[in-house]
């Protein structure tokens, strides 16, 4: 079925972002909505993660878009029409795995039509019928539904939506807007994959407290004090530790990334409001980590002026800060058991030096282990999509994760921190 060949040009794309989805395949199967156009780029998103996609259309997605389109993003021919080949049981059916078995099944979108026809059994297009092999092989399936706002509420449609969550298929939106009902955001899609493929879930039962994104410290009603953080690496953890089976709760600041709406999230603005927030779920809840990756300000205007500072009449404006609490401090005082992971972020220091001044934090706050980064450097830290950290435990043991994708060092964050939680608790 897939001979022998030079690579595919859109293979030069995969884990150029990540290894997260190496040896994992996943058959991406498109139906008759306009949503299709979003498919080319779903597919090149997982590829990047390390995916290998194998695209099925029906003949309704192959009047929206060309097949052609999903073979030059995938590097993979594209199945139209089940031969002898039979390809639903080479891509979904029970056999070892090998090139093209499927990891999981990717209905996306997936139309109300489609969706009844899964519903009740019905196979009359290659994608129902690759779905229908999937069930009885017991692959993973999410299907994510686009389609107009009054088809998606059509009672009987609604009835096979919750038939299909009742037999275990992952049901990703619909978003609700102009009148439709929008295949959710790509970003999600890519998480619930990641999450339903990662076969570790070594924080079951484990409750773990993330903080991320900057704080804002108000000057006047309208100007603030705050820092370039994006909130994309706590962000990252919080979606790690949720896939890995953990019982999440992120405390946000202003990010600048989009938060999952999966996620249990509370929503603040200032460094009192966070240490408020996390001293609130330390002191009522039984956590087992809280992991401090926000982006805390370390000074905060002594005063907020009512109303709006006017430049027309103040040519000079001079501020008195005061230093504000270490939250790490706070959360230990209110929490002694909880196990704690700091995040202490220098400029342009050595490597030496960025190790001592984390580890002398550490030993003050008495955190678990601390996370150091030099945000100083080009393309890491702040607003960045990649990292390097340092990783340091009481003991001063080291471990340097190097330059990659934030997904990757927050599963790295995550292992090291339960490897030292389980040592602790023995």
């Amino acid at each position: 079925m897939f001979p022998e060949k030079p690579q595919h040009p859109s293979k030069d794309i995969l884990e150029s972002e990540s290894t997260i989805l190496r040896g994992k395949t996943i058959c991406m199967c498109i139906t008759g909505s306009v949503a299709a156009i979003q498919s080319p780029i779903i597919a090149r998103e997982l590829m990047r993660l390390g995916a290998e996609v194998i695209a099925v259309m029906s003949k309704a997605a192959c009047k929206l878009i060309n097949p052609t389109l999903m073979h030059w993003a995938t590097g993979n021919p594209v199945i139209t029409e089940l031969t002898g080949a039979v390809e639903h049981v080479y891509l979904a059916g029970e056999r070892p795995k090998a090139f093209g078995k499927a990891d999981l099944i990717l209905v996306c979108p997936a139309t109300a039509n489609t969706i009844s026809k899964i519903a009740c059994g019905i196979d009359d297009t290659p994608v129902t019928t690759v779905v229908t092999t999937a069930f009885g092989s017991s692959l993973p399936i999410i299907a994510c539904p686009a389609a107009h706002e009054s088809m998606y509420h059509h009672p009987i449609v609604e009835e096979n939506i919750n038939k299909l969550r009742s037999l275990g298929v992952e049901i990703l939106g619909p978003r609700i807007s102009e009148g439709k009902a929008k295949m959710v955001r790509i970003n999600t899609i890519i998480d619930r994959v990641i999450d339903l493929l990662i076969s570790k879930k070594d924080l079951k039962g484990k409750k773990i407290l993330v903080t991320a994104g900057p704080s804002r410290e108000y000057i006047d009603q309208i100007r603030f004090v705050s820092n370039n953080s994006s909130g994309r690496m706590g962000v990252e953890i919080a979606k790690e530790a949720a896939a890995r089976g953990g019982e999440v709760l992120l405390i946000a600041g202003k990010c600048l990334v989009k938060i999952p709406e999966y996620l249990n999230t509370i929503h603040v603005i200032s460094t009192n409001d966070f240490i408020k927030a996390v001293k609130d779920e330390l002191g009522t809840r039984d956590y087992d980590f809280f992991i401090c990756a926000a982006a805390i300000s370390d000074y905060t205007p002594n005063t907020c002026i009512n109303g709006k500072i006017s430049s027309d009449e103040m040519q000079e404006l001079k501020i008195n800060m005061r230093l504000t609490p270490k939250i790490i401090n706070e959360a230990r005082r209110k929490n002694h058991k909880v196990f704690i992971v700091a995040f202490k972020a220098e400029t342009n220091v050595s490597r030496s030096e960025l190790i001592e001044r984390a580890y002398k934090r550490l030993k003050e706050s008495d955190a678990n282990l601390i996370v150091a980064n030099d945000i100083g450097r080009e393309g890491i830290g702040f607003e960045s999509k990649e990292n390097e950290v340092y990783i340091i435990d009481p003991n001063k043991r080291v471990t340097h994760v190097k330059r990659h994708s934030k997904r990757y060092i927050a599963s790295r964050i995550i292992d090291i921190a339960l490897e030292n939680y389980r040592l602790l608790n023995k």
